[in-house]
């Protein structure tokens, strides 16, 4: 605590005012500095009981080994319903299946799309799992759930025509676009990983524009 010291010495006008021994001087302040020679001293440096000793806060593996198992499962099952559609692989329809099943939904030049959607589905799962673009793999995939939940949803999250799948799958892809593909990836130390709240933005803006176009343009 400072405090106001009434003590030894005046200046001009006869203002009472504290002299310092140290610098053979008057305080002008009007304040007694806190005495601290014995607590700076090293035999009392550990009476300080503002110096924290505690290791300081630094990175660890979790966050990285967590994003590496979202990506891996999210990219994972991407990839297999990709093999699906593009080859037809796992009891898939394959492209003319999936085509005809676009169509059925109301959506033109439905083998093109189906040709987007499959190679969406593949590379952006495939990318997922490497870390590799890890935000424009990340948006691709939220596009295609995005598309998919406005087709099937019919006024409920549960049951045998609810979308909670869905929705686990678009909230996963939001997840790996903002939080990055942490540093077990072939993204890591890129501009993007670096900044991948930016990066993120960008990405979704585009996902959102590929969403809107395949919905209200060929449809």
């Amino acid at each position: 605590m400072h405090h106001f010291d009434d003590a030894t010495g005046k200046a001009g006008g006869g203002t009472t005012q504290p002299y310092d021994s140290t610098t053979k001087a008057f305080d002008n302040t009007g304040y007694t500095p806190l005495d601290r020679s014995g607590v700076d001293s090293p035999e009392h440096a550990a009476d300080d009981p503002f110096d924290d000793e505690r290791k300081k806060f630094g990175w660890t593996a979790g966050p990285d080994l967590g994003l590496l198992g979202l990506r891996a499962v999210l990219g994972g099952i991407f990839v297999l319903h990709g093999l699906q559609k593009v080859f037809g692989l796992f009891g898939g329809p394959g492209i003319n299946g999936f085509a005809q099943s676009l169509e059925k939904m109301g959506y033109r030049e439905s083998v093109v799309l189906a040709w987007v959607t499959g190679v969406t589905e593949l590379a952006g799962g495939a990318l997922l799992v490497l870390g590799l673009f890890t935000p424009l793999a990340a948006a691709g995939l939220l596009a295609v759930m995005a598309n998919v939940i406005a087709l099937q949803y019919k006024g409920g999250f549960f049951g045998p025509n609810g979308v909670e799948l869905e929705l686990a799958l678009a909230g996963m892809a939001f997840a790996a676009l903002f939080a990055g593909p942490g540093r077990a990836a072939l993204d890591y130390n890129r501009s993007w990983f670096r900044h991948p709240l930016a990066a993120g933005f960008i990405a979704l803006l585009l996902g959102a524009g590929g969403a809107a176009v395949t919905f209200f343009v060929f449809r």
